[in-house]
């Protein structure tokens, strides 16, 4: 196995509700590294980049404006399989079937918004990984 990177975003929703030290301290407790760290008001472009795969689909426009709505907290894990590793951690992208234990399953809910809030980020493979960590710490 090689060590991985992955971008793990706190979204607006969990950095609002002060959930910030839970999302790291849960990641860092399953044996997994910070390597970079900040907070950030994301900008329309930036966010146009993360989420170009999903201009036109109509959740996209919604998603991007939760997005801007506060301030987000970018962090890149390391670790062994790390990218998996957080994906099992946040839980499913529906909070609301997320299983208990997971970041999804014990802190998100449906809000009956145009867009899930959920949280967080993950990335979903090595490739996007390295994208989008190249977007957010260029």
């Amino acid at each position: 196995m090689s060590v991985e990177r992955t971008l793990v975003l706190v979204k607006p929703d969990g950095v609002s509700r002060g959930l910030t030290g839970v999302v790291l301290s849960r990641v860092e407790a399953k044996g997994y590294t910070i390597v970079e760290l900040k907070r950030v008001h994301a900008t329309r472009e930036l966010l146009e980049e993360h989420y170009a795969e999903h201009v036109g689909k109509p959740f996209y426009e919604p998603l991007v404006e939760f997005m801007l709505s506060g301030p987000i907290v970018a962090a890149v894990f390391e670790g062994e399989r790390v990218i998996e590793g957080f994906r099992s951690v946040a839980g499913t992208t529906d909070p609301t079937t997320a299983a208990p234990g997971t970041i999804r399953g014990d802190f998100g809910r449906d809000w009956g918004l145009k867009v899930q809030q959920n949280l967080v980020h993950g990335s979903d493979s090595a490739e996007s990984a390295a994208r989008e960590i190249g977007i957010w710490f260029a």
